[in-house]
């Protein structure tokens, strides 16, 4: 007899995202269903998601608008330039100690950078291109620190830019097709349990209601009691609080 075919859950993840710790615990809890991971690029990740062709993502997201998400954590954002560059002299850059340079922005770049932001009017097609630009010459780029460290090349460093926009990695899907698999991944990456996981992925403010109805509804069937105050009327002082007199 041949075994029974295992469901799977499709996750999605972007570059510079790892998501082998969750793995892990995923396999431990949930053998019956084998997590997918579907390495996806910075600009397809969000569109896979909001379609449907992915279960869930662990995307860079930038518009939650008719998406479930969750934040994971935030990334600080570095500038990779060449190791002979000036600004390796300190630890850490700021925006002004960078003005002198060419300011390369990849079309996938995922910070959310103001408008008076001036880059080369020459744009990369991706954060791996912009890359190999610095290595050539051309300018240096600004990316989350796990893009960096995913391109890192011998002949390049990176600093930390403490006033560049930073970016966010977020668990998302689609709310309307979310299945107990998803709820089980969201406690996973939120670090529940395996005994408190599954079943408590509903939203906090989903859950702040509940739980204001139900102290409505016992409110309603055990109303309070009036306390009698002396000189109160329909109340006799030193009488029993509460009672009406006969």
């Amino acid at each position: 007899m041949s075994e029974p075919s295992r469901s799977r859950f499709a996750l999605a993840f972007a570059p510079g995202v790892t998501p082998a710790k969750w793995a892990r615990v995923w396999a431990e809890r949930m053998p019956d269903v084998e997590l997918e991971l579907v390495p996806v690029d910075v600009a397809d990740a969000e569109a896979l998601v909001r379609r449907g062709e992915v279960d869930a993502g662990l995307i860079r997201l930038r518009d939650r608008d008719g998406i479930a998400a969750i934040a994971l954590y935030e990334e600080v954002s570095v500038v990779v330039v060449p190791k002979d560059h000036v600004a390796t002299a300190a630890d850490e850059v700021s925006l002004a100690d960078l003005a002198d340079d060419v300011l390369l922005r990849p079309a996938d770049d995922v910070l959310d950078w103001p408008p008076e932001q001036r880059f080369s009017e020459h744009a990369p097609a991706s954060a791996a291109v912009a890359v190999d630009w610095v290595a050539s010459g051309l300018g240096c780029v600004i990316v989350p620190l796990s893009l960096a460290r995913l391109h890192h090349r011998s002949d390049l460093t990176y600093r930390t830019v403490t006033d560049a926009p930073r970016s966010s990695v977020a668990l998302a899907w689609l709310a309307d097709r979310a299945t107990d698999a998803t709820e089980e991944l969201v406690g996973i990456v939120r670090g529940r349990t395996a005994n408190s996981s599954r079943g408590r992925g509903a939203p906090a403010e989903a859950r702040t209601r509940t739980g204001e109805s139900d102290a409505r509804r016992k409110r309603s069937e055990n109303p309070p009691r009036q306390r009698g105050r002396s000189g109160a009327k329909g109340t006799r002082s030193g009488s029993p609080r509460g009672r009406r007199r006969r």
